[in-house]
C-alpha cells in the first residue's frame, strides 16, 4: 500500500468543498486508510514558512492589491485531548467555546488570492503569551 505525501493531502484539501476530515480523505481514498493520513500528518510539519515558499514566486504585485489579515476559532467542541484547543469567544457561534485560533494573512488583487501566512494563536494561560495582534 502506498504511503501519502503532501500532494496527496494539498490535492484532497483542494478539491473538497465542505468535509476536510481525515476519515473523509480515507473514506473518497482507494490507496489511504485514515489511520496511514494521521500518521503521515502527525510527522509532516507544514509551517508558514514552507508556504510563503511555494506561494511567493506567483505573488503579482498590482496596485489594486491588498493585505487582510483575518482570525477564525476552529470549532473543537468535541475535543478532549488536543493541545491547542482552549475555551476562546467564536463570533460565528456569537459565545465562548473550544477551539483553535487561527490568524491568516491573505493577499488579494482582481487575479490572484493566495494564502500567505498564517498562524495558530496558542492563547494564554499555557500559550505563547502573544495575542491575535501580535501575530499580525
Amino acid at each position: 500500500m502506498a504511503t501519502p505525501t503532501r500532494l496527496d493531502y494539498c490535492q484532497y484539501l483542494l478539491s473538497s468543498q465542505i468535509n476536510y476530515t481525515l476519515t473523509n480523505f480515507a473514506d473518497h481514498s482507494q490507496h489511504f486508510s485514515h489511520d496511514m493520513i494521521n500518521r503521515y500528518l502527525a510527522a509532516d510539519r507544514v509551517t508558514p514558512s514552507l508556504v510563503w515558499e511555494n506561494v511567493s514566486p506567483h505573488v503579482i504585485s498590482n496596485q489594486q492589491g491588498y493585505i487582510v489579515f483575518d482570525d477564525t476559532v476552529l470549532d473543537k467542541r468535541y475535543s478532549f485531548n488536543i493541545e491547542l484547543v482552549r475555551r476562546q469567544y467564536r463570533g460565528n457561534a456569537h459565545q465562548v467555546m473550544k477551539g483553535i485560533g487561527v490568524v491568516s494573512c491573505t493577499y488579494v488583487n482582481p487575479n490572484f488570492r493566495p494564502i500567505l501566512d498564517y498562524r495558530l494563536s496558542d492563547l494564554p494561560p499555557r500559550g505563547d503569551g502573544q495575542t491575535k495582534l501580535d501575530h499580525v
